[in-house]
């Protein structure tokens, strides 16, 4: 990922209001409703959603999401694919109050560009909520950052859901029987995305709860099944002693790559148990007629939290209702014989 070192500022505060000033703005804002709140809007409203890697399943369900939802409130709304350039993150947002936008929804490819983000919508009187992943307003790094300068999120609890995965996952382990001497949980993630980081400590924590003595290995990865395939293959071939792998991570890329790389492997079905976190590629799996290591996963879904970020952002601009510093959308474990059912898209 590309990161932005220039031009960065920091801005102290929780971001949940961003004007300033009592006065009328020119993209149709009347007078705000006291001291460093958010205008409301007496017209149209207009939101600009920025998300990275826009072409994953889990983002284009997002967008669908927040387009139905801008329909059903008459919201004119414009949704941009960063891809993974943190560059064009500010930018965009540049670009989105030039057009007269009146709020900013952003998942950030880097979360190093916060504080540039957060100061252009502050200078800009322009409201901001991020979806899926933290910022923070006073430095790069949201897991160092004081809960009141992290800018108000809709997504899901990482804890949570990083919860039941790991507790998934210590269930499956027990109904294998497996010695844990020779049984290694493999954990993967991009490490700097605080998001990731909450969810495979969560993890950890509820396997390490439920089925405890099973040695963890941590495996930084770029949070792409390719990624996290290569750097767990390099991992088993260093741990010819191991029968058995648990493997979890950050989000179904991780967790498909690993279970494909022990596949490659040599390992058989029966000797892996892979919980992922999304569903969208591990339902792949499960679309076959061959066993697979991939047991379960959390579903999230993307619509949900598009729709979520979007009423969340119409209730602040239209009603004056406060914006609270994080909203989670609901998930539900699936396998291979519920997802069709849960209602999963496979990518």
């Amino acid at each position: 990922m590309i990161r932005s070192t220039t031009g960065r500022t920091a801005a102290g505060g929780l971001l949940l209001a961003l004007g300033l000033s009592t006065t009328a703005c020119s993209n149709g804002q009347d007078s705000t409703d006291g001291a460093g709140s958010v205008a409301k809007v007496n017209g149209r409203i207009s939101l600009t959603y920025l998300q990275k890697q826009g072409d994953q399943e889990y983002f284009v369900g997002e967008a669908a999401g927040a387009r139905a939802k801008a329909v059903e409130l008459g919201i004119d709304l414009k949704v941009v694919n960063l891809g993974s350039d943190a560059n064009k993150t500010v930018s965009e947002v540049q670009a989105a109050i030039a057009q007269k936008t009146n709020g900013v929804i952003v998942v950030v490819p880097d979360p190093a560009v916060g504080p540039q983000v957060v100061q252009t919508a502050k200078d800009a009187k322009v409201a901001l909520l991020t979806s899926d992943d933290q910022i923070c307003s006073t430095g790069p790094d949201p897991a160092l950052c004081a809960k009141s300068d992290l800018v108000p999120r809709v997504g899901f609890s990482g804890a949570q859901m990083g919860t039941d995965v790991g507790r998934r996952a210590a269930d499956e382990f027990k109904a294998a029987g497996w010695n844990p001497a020779e049984t290694r949980v493999i954990a993967a993630w991009k490490q700097d995305v605080t998001v990731c980081g909450d969810r495979v400590k969560a993890a950890k924590e509820a396997f390490g709860t439920v089925a405890p003595g099973v040695q963890t290995i941590d495996v930084a990865t770029d949070n792409t099944p390719t990624g996290a395939q290569d750097r767990v293959a390099a991992i088993i071939n260093t741990k010819p002693g191991v029968k058995h792998w648990v493997v979890v991570g950050c989000n179904d890329e991780n967790v498909h790559g690993g279970v494909t790389a022990l596949r490659n492997a040599g390992l058989s079905a029966d000797n892996v148990i892979g919980v992922g976190l999304g569903a969208y590629l591990a339902c792949k799996d499960w679309s076959g007629t061959q066993p697979s290591g991939m047991k379960a996963a959390l579903f999230i879904n993307g619509k949900d939290v598009g729709a979520l970020a979007v009423q969340t952002m119409y209730d602040r601009l239209k009603n004056g209702k406060e914006i609270p510093a994080e909203a989670f959308a609901k998930t539900t474990m699936v396998d291979a014989a519920s997802w069709k059912s849960a209602g999963v898209t496979c990518a």
